[in-house]
């Protein structure tokens, strides 16, 4: 006798649910490299449909960090799209929150310094970030009509130390109308994105090289210079350096009491620079630095720091700086002033340069000082 089997209904729609629940819970958690790729290259078509292949576009992969810097498995795609038509920026959205759509990515987006950015994630995993960078490159000042009467050749380059580690204010240094000289401290999560937003807006990048200090109490960075150093440990913590820097045509010593007055480290450094076709400029720690006199010895172009800005971080204090610094240019033809990008440097950069310039002094990228 054949006994016919009937499921019981119940069990059936628990059965059924369950299913469901296991199918949900297999929905894609992360993309594969494959994967990820592939939505970088939709990505990059659409921005050069938009644009008429006229837009310069950068991909860097870049290893995902948590707060503290430290890498984790996952990765994503550093996306730059350089815009020179306000006028592309609108159907350019529309097309990223397509592409996100399709791939059913979460976006958010936010704008600062002029700097539209994308964060596409994935079940809170960031898998791209586009930077829509407007074309804002600052024109190197003309001798004005007044300096030419008076016989007036002052040349002036502001470098920027310590970009890197605070997105809101080095979007606010970065959306100064002036040609500055920044210098990004290598190894931080923001390092590679400020050097290529600041490229790009037109302003001059300089690799901040870390070097040991005298003081106990200055905090060291994950990578320096030290004293004792071979020729292969410089080499290969430089190169290293240079990789989360893009578009560094100089550098600059970040700290460096130490290491700068040591000969032999800076014996080992010059030959590196030489052979990249970088400049050298000594922040001059101390008193006691080698440094450019072993960069002329090697063949390096390079100059000095003249002023520091804010060692005293009041709006006051930095413009007086500034005005020292504009004095120097006079009496010496050019000179070079250091800051930080500290609210109240900004705020003087922003009020004073435009009086500088009116004075005739002209502001220049630290490329130009360099002998």
């Amino acid at each position: 006798m054949r006994t016919e089997f009937r499921p019981n209904t119940r069990w059936f729609l628990l059965f059924g649910a369950a299913f469901l629940l296991s199918l949900s819970g297999c929905a894609k958690k992360s993309l594969s490299k494959s994967e990820l790729r592939s939505i970088t290259s939709e990505i990059v078509s659409s921005a050069q449909k938009v644009t008429g292949h006229k837009s310069e576009i950068t991909i860097r992969p870049q290893a995902d960090r948590s707060i503290a810097g430290v890498p984790t498995q996952s990765a994503a795609d550093n996306i730059y799209i350089s815009l020179s038509d306000p006028s592309q920026t609108g159907p350019l959205e529309n097309a990223l929150a397509d592409i996100a759509r399709r791939h059913n990515l979460q976006v958010v987006a936010t704008t600062s310094g002029g700097v539209i950015r994308f964060d596409f994630t994935l079940n809170g995993v960031r898998t791209h970030t586009i930077h829509i960078v407007p074309m804002l490159a600052p024109i190197a000042s003309q001798p004005s009509a007044a300096s030419s009467h008076a016989g007036v050749n002052a040349n002036l380059a502001i470098i920027l130390d310590d970009l890197g580690y605070d997105r809101a204010a080095d979007d606010s240094l970065l959306a100064l109308p002036f040609p500055l000289t920044v210098s990004v401290i290598p190894h931080l999560p923001l390092s590679g994105e400020v050097a290529e937003e600041a490229y790009r807006r037109g302003d001059q990048v300089l690799l901040h090289l870390p070097m040991e200090s005298e003081s106990q109490d200055v905090k060291q960075e994950s990578v320096e210079l030290r004293v004792g150093m071979s020729s292969q440990q410089v080499e290969s913590a430089l190169a290293g350096m240079l990789e989360t820097v893009p578009h560094a045509t100089g550098v600059n010593n970040h700290e460096g009491s130490r290491a700068t007055a040591d000969s032999a480290l800076m014996e080992e450094l010059m030959p590196a620079l030489r052979e990249r076709g970088l400049f050298f400029i000594d922040s001059r720690t101390t008193t006691s630095t080698v440094a450019y006199g072993v960069a002329e010895r090697s063949g390096v172009p390079a100059a000095s720091r003249k002023v520091f800005l804010d060692d005293n971080p009041v709006k006051e204090a930095i413009e007086a700086q500034l005005n020292l610094a504009a004095r120097d240019a006079v009496r010496d033809g050019s000179a070079i002033a250091i800051g930080h990008p500290h609210p109240a440097t900004i705020a003087a950069l922003a009020e004073t340069l435009p009086h500088i310039e009116a004075r005739g002094v002209r502001l220049v990228f630290a490329s130009d000082l360099v002998h």
